[in-house]
């Protein structure tokens, strides 16, 4: 007897050979299978390092404005450069997965944005440094896109919300990583040497691109139908009138949900030390809340995006967010405590709110153009909202950090006014 899957068990599972019908807390996990759950591994991995390599300048910003005697507008363009060239790093990114195959574009990022991150601790003055930082998200701007695609290619229908959550999980991973490093780092050595030593820990990446060489395959299915494609990687087929609309509103949908993101990972560190006067162990212990509940938010919003649909959750975390980043920036001073508690839902619901873009941006595009349209997107969305960071920088001297941080709130306000040119696409198959 014959145990080639069913069909519907190879478009779902993207030919892991079992069926996706598993239950429990993590029959999601179990649906992908081994290969699904080496992809999965990978991802999750590059993710997590993405994020670690980000942060590290987040969390030097202070140093840095001190070493170079820079103004808040100019540490803000560090995060407005990266946040621009991670637009074309990941647009390219997305055909270069359509094109030549999710994994093999996946290990390109990786090292991307690993090379550059140790090439920073080495920057001589602020020029330099800008460039490093801005060829850096050349790589940071194609990881997750490509990630998520490769995933969400292997996840079935039913599982596949909480399943892109989790990879979205691992942003709390390597932003946890780089807090910890952070608080040694700068607790041991001096500031003008701390900054440097943080973005050399970047070459971490390098060990993953060597295990995924060997592991990690893009899912058959989904490989056979993107190779018999004549419009593979094509950036004028999302343009086309069929794909037209749904590119334009995702890319402001991204635009939005980012804008406000990118505010508040660029500027509450800044925020906690010079508005609220907190030490750099100070500074790790509130961060500790904050990413703590962006953990169990992506995890959380990966569930919600299966039960409630992909539009429903953005929606209701776009709201969310707006209003807690509008309480943690009004809390009176001295008022700490607060302060700490406030940063567990903050972190939350801002991170709940992205674990659908994953699968929802995969299922508004065909397979051929599943990279270009998601990479370009996402990223044209994190290009767009850079200004928002940028906007903050600028303010701040006037308005004071926490006041400019109200910029986040109309980012999300714009994200969920996007979301009514866009369809419902929960429970698609991608094959």
């Amino acid at each position: 007897m014959s145990t080639t899957p069913p069909p519907q068990a190879l478009a779902t599972g993207a030919a892991t050979g079992e069926l996706p019908d598993h239950d429990g807390a993590l029959g999601w996990l179990r649906a992908l299978g081994p290969r699904g759950r080496r992809a999965f591994a990978g991802a999750f991995g590059g993710y997590a390092l993405d994020s670690y390599d980000y942060f590290t300048l987040p969390l030097s910003m202070v140093a840095l404005s001190a070493y170079f005697g820079l103004d808040s507008g100019q540490t803000g363009l560090f995060t407005t450069v990266t946040l621009v060239v991670s637009a074309v790093g990941g647009a390219l990114a997305g055909v270069v997965a359509d094109r030549v195959g999710r994994v093999k574009a996946l290990m390109i990022t990786v090292i991307t944005y690993a090379v550059f991150t140790v090439a920073c601790g080495f920057a001589p003055n602020y020029e330099t440094l800008l460039v490093f930082r801005a060829l850096q998200g050349l790589g940071f701007g194609g990881e997750w896109a490509v990630g998520a695609i490769l995933v969400a290619e292997y996840a079935s229908a039913r599982h596949r919300g909480r399943t892109l959550g989790a990879i979205q999980s691992s942003w709390a991973v390597g932003w946890a990583l780089a807090v910890i490093v952070y608080t040694v780092v700068f607790s041991y050595a001096g500031d003008d040497l701390a900054w440097r030593i943080m973005f050399w820990t970047g070459a971490l990446p390098a060990l993953l691109v060597i295990w995924m060489r060997r592991r990690v395959h893009d899912a058959p299915q989904a490989a056979a139908v993107r190779e018999r494609s004549t419009e593979k990687g094509s950036f004028t087929a999302i343009f086309k009138p069929g794909l037209l609309r749904t590119t334009v509103f995702a890319g402001l949908l991204s635009t939005g949900v980012q804008g406000g993101y990118y505010t508040l990972a660029t500027w509450v560190p800044t925020y906690l030390k010079t508005d609220r006067g907190l030490s750099v162990v100070g500074t790790g212990g509130y961060l500790t809340f904050l990413i703590s509940g962006a953990f169990l938010g992506y995890l959380t919003g990966g569930y919600l995006t299966d039960r409630l649909g992909r539009r429903r959750n953005i929606w209701l975390f776009a709201l969310l967010s707006a209003l807690c980043i509008l309480a943690y920036a009004n809390i009176p001073q001295g008022a700490n405590t607060l302060l700490l508690v406030l940063g567990f839902p903050l972190g939350f619901c801002m991170s709940a709110i992205f674990s659908g873009f994953g699968s929802y941006l995969s299922e508004l595009y065909p397979t051929a153009v599943r990279g270009t349209g998601q990479g370009f997107t996402y990223n044209t969305g994190r290009a767009v909202g850079a200004v928002f960071p940028t906007a903050v920088g600028f303010l701040a001297d006037s308005w004071g950090v926490g006041g400019a941080l109200v910029f986040g709130a109309i980012g999300y306000g714009l994200a969920a006014l996007a979301l009514l040119g866009l369809p419902e696409t929960r429970g698609k198959e991608l094959a």
